[in-house]
């Protein structure tokens, strides 16, 4: 070894003593920007999903404004108590019902969306560990 080898030559010189396996840079640096393509894909995944969900729910939120808005404006109770009770028992129900409806969805965007972003760092993870076990099985 003189003092003209580079660090990676001097590396591969070391290792081969050691008998350690060869390893191909060019494959290894190749992995890695696949993964660092894979992560970058995965968090704009996890953002247009964070996104789609806060629009989501500022659309939840307005549209329980004006629906809430437009109950108390059309509410003219009659003098009926009986009547009162069942038309607020009727806004109850409506409200509940757009709650319900409004969690459902928003659940499954979100399910949707960490579906997406963790099955392209799952099937990246996949595809490494099958170029991992190739390159180890042919020998560098």
């Amino acid at each position: 070894m003189t003092t003209t080898d580079s660090i990676l030559d001097q590396m591969k010189a070391f290792g081969a003593r050691l008998g350690l396996p060869k390893v191909d840079v060019d494959k290894l640096v190749d992995l890695n920007l696949k993964n660092l393509d894979a992560l970058g894909r995965s968090a704009k995944a996890a953002g247009e999903g964070a996104k789609a969900l806060a629009e989501k729910q500022r659309e939840i939120v307005e549209t329980a404004f004006r629906e809430t808005s437009a109950m108390v404006r059309d509410f003219k109770p009659p003098g009926n108590p009986q009547e009162i009770v069942a038309k607020q028992g009727e806004y109850a129900k409506k409200a509940f019902e757009i709650t319900m409806q409004n969690t459902r969805d928003v659940a499954e965007l979100t399910k949707k969306t960490t579906k997406e972003a963790t099955g392209i760092l799952r099937d990246r993870l996949h595809e490494s560990l099958a170029e991992l076990r190739d390159s180890i099985s042919r020998g560098g």
